[in-house]
């Protein structure tokens, strides 16, 4: 893609916290009208990635180049205020005030993007109408759903008709239901006004949407690819053993079938083509051994431990010990 089909180029973008690096060289682009996940456990580096997009943080090293507007170590005021003016933001934490109505906190946010009269009006009909809140706007935000404020987020993030929308962890509290209207929001945001949306996510089958994802792992990108492209590269099916004596049964197998296995929460994990037609000559070989053995389809937690070598929320849970032990998750 050349530089004008881009929304978003990130280059060796580094950030450091004292001691420790949340990111460690990350480079990835985004396409004008693309719906891009960055997928990661809690500590990965999503959200220091999220803020330095954002504007909220400055980069210890290297870019990253938003609309056209360059961030680094020392942007300038007008560059800050380019990329404001031109992106939408729905953090993860709700930003409304609840002691507002819906209408209220769209005219207030209205306000700092500079609408007023006839034309800002317009903007919170048009915004109430396409999230079909027209019937809550005179309800104060703290009566409604966890669903409708995110509905209202939305809405006033692309109030002011931003080209990138960034998000922050957009389903955490929401409900399935609510999850699958929020899709439906964004691709037709993508459809209708060719909006580029970029999100941070834990949630695996949230990030099985997007057109692309990047991986984030303890502070860099293990891979770039379509959901599809990225579960292909398994080669295969996954097979997980149970046995009384996982570690015993997991050498064995190595050693009589040689195939390459890897012991995850007590249970024996390993890939193969058509594991279906494998599953006979294990039992045969491990009768007595095997308490049971499942065959799957891969999945993104499969490719991020193929990646990685441990399971997602392995990191995930370890992310929170870093939290519990005084250093803030990123």
């Amino acid at each position: 893609m050349s530089a004008t089909d881009l929304a978003v180029e990130v280059q060796d973008l580094r950030h450091r916290y004292g001691e420790r690096e949340a990111l460690k060289g990350v480079s990835f682009a985004v396409g004008r009208g693309e719906i891009f996940g960055l997928l990661g456990p809690n500590g990965g580096g999503k959200t220091t990635l999220f803020r330095i997009l954002s504007t909220l943080m400055i980069p210890t090293s290297g870019r990253a180049v938003v609309l056209g507007s360059v961030l680094d170590q020392a942007p300038s005021q007008g560059t800050l205020h380019a990329i404001r003016k031109a992106i939408g933001v729905v953090f993860q934490a709700f930003s409304l005030d609840k002691k507002l109505t819906v209408r209220e906190n769209l005219m207030h946010q209205g306000h700092l993007y500079g609408l007023s009269g006839s034309a800002l009006r317009g903007r919170i009909h048009e915004m109430l109408e396409r999230f079909r809140l027209s019937d809550r706007a005179s309800d104060r935000v703290g009566t409604l759903s966890g669903g409708l404020c995110r509905r209202v987020e939305l809405a006033k993030g692309l109030l002011h008709r931003p080209s990138l929308l960034l998000m922050d962890e957009p389903a955490t509290g929401l409900d399935p239901g609510a999850r699958h209207d929020l899709w439906e929001y964004l691709q037709a945001l993508r459809k209708q006004d060719s909006v580029t949306v970029l999100m941070t996510t834990h949630l695996l089958e949230e990030a099985e949407r997007c057109d692309r994802i990047g991986i984030l792992s303890r502070g860099e990108m293990v891979a770039l690819d379509s959901p599809e492209a990225l579960k292909a590269r398994i080669g295969g099916d996954v097979l997980s053993i149970e046995s009384p004596a996982p570690e015993q049964l997991a050498a064995a197998i190595r050693e009589k079938l040689g195939a390459e296995v890897q012991v995850m929460d007590g249970s024996i994990r390993l890939e193969r083509p058509e594991a279906h037609r494998f599953v006979p000559t294990l039992i045969e070989s491990f009768s007595g051994q095997i308490s049971a053995v499942t065959v799957g389809r891969p999945t993104l937690e499969d490719v991020f431990i193929q990646l990685t070598g441990h399971r997602f929320w392995d990191e995930d849970a370890a992310g929170g010990e870093r939290a519990s032990a005084g250093v803030e998750k990123r």
